[in-house]
């Protein structure tokens, strides 16, 4: 068993070495075609995945799973060929984990008459579920991006709205200039125009996407921005206090997370640093009692 399993990691990271020296090597071939002015389209497992997720199994599997579409609008993935790749990878992982579980089952020594059909079904049941927790965590992640961002997107906004910008003319200055500082909202928010330029209102949008996002921090900063758009500069103190209210909420999260930090440090100094200290206090004692006791 352990030889069957130092065998299958072996292959895996042969595959793994294997597969970063094809994509460098396809990497290389796509910038010597780009510089010679043509395109690659050696894209066949791209092609694959994307009819893949396309299919009438997976698109309806994807569509019975409210939360998976939720989650993929809170991480971005919002066209359709990232829903397909999401809706492959969910299709695909049960397929190869039952694949697994079968081929483990078959390598272990076990008599059990049910090992045959439990470790399978375990197998199919934890793959079906990795893709959904990743993306999950993956949205988590961007919330918590979001929450960060909104601390220096709101004096960006103060800024422009008091150089004599529009409440749409300043998100547009933001969207363009602010991509590397604010990834994230800034990708948003070119999303909103988008939509607006195509004929939709700013305002129902705003309000749209803070309950897409379902982040506290930017759905009350787009409450505010709805008001500037009906109120024009009344709404520049409700900014203001906002951006407070927010650094209060920063600094107390810090504060609670070095007092938590104090008492983790203090369990480890309890666990590493008392044991040595009191070999290095009662050492000598013990030594000369055991000294003593021998003679």
């Amino acid at each position: 068993m352990a030889l069957m399993l130092s065998a299958v990691l072996f292959f895996a990271a042969f595959g793994l070495l294997l597969s970063q020296f094809v994509r460098q090597q396809r990497r290389q071939k796509q910038v010597a075609l780009r510089l010679q002015g043509k395109l690659s389209r050696d894209k066949r497992l791209d092609t694959w995945l994307h009819q893949l997720g396309s299919s009438r199994l997976a698109q309806r599997l994807l569509n019975l799973d409210s939360e998976s579409r939720l989650l993929l609008d809170r991480v971005g993935w919002r066209r359709q060929r990232q829903r397909a790749l999401f809706a492959a990878c969910q299709f695909a992982t049960p397929l190869l984990a039952l694949g697994a579980g079968i081929v483990v089952e078959q390598t272990s020594t076990s008599d059990s008459p049910t090992t045959w059909l439990v470790m399978p079904l375990c197998a199919m049941g934890l793959g079906y579920l990795l893709p959904k927790r990743l993306l999950a965590l993956a949205a988590a992640r961007r919330q918590q991006q979001i929450v960060r961002e909104v601390s220096t997107f709101i004096p960006l906004l103060r800024v422009l709205f008091e150089s004599g910008l529009a409440v749409e003319q300043g998100l547009r200055v933001v969207s363009q200039e602010a991509r590397q500082l604010l990834p994230v909202l800034s990708q948003e928010l070119r999303t909103i125009l988008t939509r607006v330029d195509s004929g939709l209102a700013l305002a129902p949008e705003l309000e749209k996407t803070a309950q897409l996002l379902a982040v506290d921090e930017f759905s009350d900063t787009c409450v505010i921005l709805q008001q500037l758009l009906a109120q024009g500069g009344a709404a520049m103190k409700s900014l203001l206090a906002l951006k407070q209210l927010l650094d209060d909420r920063r600094l107390t999260r810090m504060q609670e997370r070095v007092s938590k930090m104090s008492g983790k440090m203090s369990m480890v100094m309890m666990v590493f640093l008392f044991p040595a200290l009191l070999i290095v206090l009662a050492g000598p004692g013990f030594t000369a009692l055991a000294k003593a006791m021998g003679s």
